[in-house]
C-alpha cells in the first residue's frame, strides 16, 4: 500500500543553489584537512629529531647505583 504525501527526494533540484549552500561546509572541511596536513608535517619534521637520551647525556644522575660494601 502506498502512502500519499511522503516524498523521499526533492523534485526541484537547483545545482547552483546547492553549491552556494554547501560552500561554507566544504571550505571548513578543506581548512581542516590542510591544517591537519601542516600539523602532521611539522611533527614529522621537528618531532622526529634525534633528541637527548637522558641515560647517556653525560650528566650525573640523582639515582646512583648502591655501593656494595666488601
Amino acid at each position: 500500500m502506498k502512502q500519499k504525501g511522503y516524498v523521499m527526494s526533492s523534485t526541484d533540484i537547483s545545482v547552483e543553489k546547492q553549491t552556494r549552500r554547501h560552500r561554507p561546509a566544504l571550505l571548513g572541511i578543506g581548512i581542516a584537512v590542510v591544517s591537519t596536513v601542516v600539523v602532521i608535517a611539522g611533527l614529522v619534521a621537528f618531532g622526529a629529531g634525534p633528541g637527548i637520551d637522558e641515560a647517556s647525556s653525560g650528566e650525573p644522575q640523582n639515582e646512583a647505583m648502591p655501593m656494595i660494601s666488601q
